[in-house]
């Protein structure tokens, strides 16, 4: 496999013929940390022009923004001065930030380190191995792959992905697991569900809804999705994952000590540090949709870090990707005249169709589905 260095002249770069030949490697970004590389190649460069704009967002050194954190002890229990407190907290962080830290969720340290150790077992094994799942087809029960777009972007994200369809709506055979990280992703996908269910309940209220109100809209998809960021040697060039939002709901998800993952909130770029026995929520597109704006998807991105590897474990709250009958849109219980419907009534079809086409290329995919008239 040839691939051009991103300090290396060549007067004709052929970019489809190294991400073919990348592509057809099924070795992921980790094969090519393997080969021993000191200049990342020109697929991962990202262009000047991104490179400069970087400066309109760069976080402030004395910034006070910090992400909002969500103390969830006793929020199933009886205390209904507590419940009512959390819901206020949530309506705030959800409606100006998109970005919440849970504390005290109830999924026990021991299985959150597993988690992270289980999708570094599977990254970290041998590739011929790790072949076996590789694919790009999303209605895959279980895929190894990198860049879902990577025919599309601008440039290569400097991550490997084990993406795994839990519920689809069916559950997952467990047998269709890695070795690897069988059992760990088993007993994860117990506690995570429990912990997505409470969080739906708690968002609905949020919005002045039924406890159940969005549990019916939304929780018969469940993705789960294992980032690998190796170490890179030229971090200042390249990006761990692009500007985007969540084509989700929302999403619950778990990093490492590490750290990387950075929201963009009042057109600065606020870092999530990583804090240990934690989980971060982030509202995703559908979830702004359907509350007609009261809930933000926020845009985020990962850094690339000379310090490696980076894992975390995303679990995306959906309902299924390729379905073309069930309507989305505005709740009609939330909108009034004081409250028109900012968005389109669509198919989650429409949405993921558009979503994938366009790739991770820093446009927020909901612009699309505006009505006019906003």
């Amino acid at each position: 496999m040839e691939i051009t260095g991103a300090g290396e002249q060549q007067p004709s770069y052929d970019r489809l013929k190294e991400l073919k030949a990348f592509e057809e490697s099924k070795a992921g970004v980790k094969g090519i940390v393997d080969a021993g590389i000191v200049k990342i190649p020109r697929m991962f460069v990202r262009p000047l022009d991104e490179l400069a704009e970087e400066l309109n967002h760069t976080e402030q050194e004395n910034s006070n923004f910090e992400i909002p954190v969500i103390d969830m002890k006793s929020v199933d229990q009886n205390e209904h001065q507590r419940h009512n407190e959390v819901i206020d907290d949530i309506r705030r962080a959800a409606g100006t930030w998109g970005f919440f830290r849970l504390v005290n969720h109830g999924i026990p340290l021991t299985v959150m380190n597993e988690i992270i150790k289980g999708m570094k077992r599977f990254h970290e094994q041998d590739t011929a191995i790790k072949k076996q799942y590789h694919s790009n087809d999303p209605k895959t029960g279980c895929m190894f792959y990198t860049n879902f777009d990577l025919y599309v972007s601008k440039y290569a994200n400097w991550r490997d992905s084990l993406r795994c369809n839990l519920l689809s709506p069916d559950p997952l055979d467990p047998q269709e697991l890695p070795d690897t990280c069988r059992d760990i992703i088993v007993e994860y996908w117990k506690h995570i569900t429990k912990l997505a269910d409470t969080v739906t309940g708690l968002l609905s209220e949020a919005l002045g809804l039924e406890q159940d109100h969005l549990k019916r809209i939304f929780t018969d998809f469940l993705v789960l999705s294992g980032h690998y960021y190796p170490a890179c040697p030229e971090p200042e060039l390249t990006l761990g994952t692009s500007k985007h939002s969540d084509p989700s709901f929302f999403t619950l998800l778990l990093q490492d000590h590490i750290g990387g993952l950075q929201f963009l909130h009042q057109n600065q770029w606020v870092t999530v540090k990583p804090i240990s026995g934690t989980l971060i929520v982030n509202i995703g597109d559908l979830l702004q949709l359907i509350s007609n704006g009261k809930f933000k998807s926020a845009e985020h991105r990962v850094l690339a870090n000379r310090d490696g590897p980076r894992v975390s474990v995303a679990c995306f709250l959906n309902t299924k990707f390729s379905d073309d009958t069930k309507i989305y849109g505005p709740m009609k219980e939330i909108l009034s005249e004081v409250n028109p419907p900012i968005y389109k009534n669509i198919t989650m079809k429409e949405y993921t169709d558009y979503y994938f086409r366009k790739g991770l290329d820093g446009v927020f995919a909901l612009n699309q589905f505006k009505l006019s008239s906003n």
